[in-house]
């Protein structure tokens, strides 16, 4: 019986964790949509974007929903990571032909290397709003994420690193996107393939769209 019920904990687990991943995947849609607005009419568009967010009450509930959604997403991360580790502590000496892809085995990693990026996006924008932070020299509001981008994603070693991130978090999202499906109990011989594809898609126009946002501070904005 207590066999049954870790079974089944575990289970809960990772539904749950998959719950929080579809939900923030969807953020990022979100997310990325609002900031390439900063590509638009000098950020106006942007601009104009974020004081709508910025007065919403909804928005600022959301807020909480969003933090709550990356905690619990990380923390069964972790949990799920000892699990599997207690469940199998001694490696194989050869790697079985039905092990997970290298997208499935470094998922942790991934996201320990996600995790590490998100706090130094917050430290360098979030922050920066709440007032836990100092502004950037040459900013003088808070909500003024614009010029916080122009004069952060201006600087080469600033940019790379959001680079890299995106990189891994591409490889994240790609894995990430068919295993929440997974963990639904949603996989079937007929659509498996096409979440496979779409989530491939998926993973790439993310990354790709976030990436271009320093590249055109970089390399094409022009004051």
């Amino acid at each position: 019986m207590k066999r049954s019920n870790t079974f089944l904990s575990s289970i809960s687990k990772k539904y749950i964790m998959a719950l929080a991943g579809m939900f923030l995947m969807l953020f990022l849609v979100f997310h990325l949509s609002t900031n390439l607005l900063m590509l638009v009419g000098d950020g106006e568009a942007f601009e104009r974007a974020v004081e709508f967010l910025t007065l919403n009450p909804a928005v600022k509930i959301m807020e909480y929903v969003l933090f709550a959604g990356f905690l619990i997403h990380i923390a069964l991360g972790f949990v799920l990571m000892i699990h599997n580790y207690r469940a199998r502590p001694v490696k194989y000496h050869r790697p079985l032909r039905t092990e997970t892809s290298p997208f499935s085995r470094f998922m942790f990693h991934t996201g320990m290397i996600i995790l590490v990026f998100l706090v130094f996006h917050f430290l360098h924008f979030f922050f920066v709003k709440l007032g836990w932070v100092d502004m950037p020299a040459g900013v003088s509001d808070r909500h003024d994420f614009y010029s916080m981008a122009v004069i952060l994603f201006q600087n080469p070693l600033y940019s790379a690193l959001y680079w890299l991130s995106f990189v891994f978090l591409g490889f994240h999202l790609k894995h990430a996107f068919q295993s929440a499906f997974q963990s639904l109990g949603l996989n079937h011989t007929k659509y498996t393939p096409a979440i496979k594809v779409i989530g491939t898609i998926y993973a790439i126009l993310i990354s790709v769209g976030f990436a271009i946002i320093p590249f055109y501070f970089l390399f094409i904005y022009s004051p």
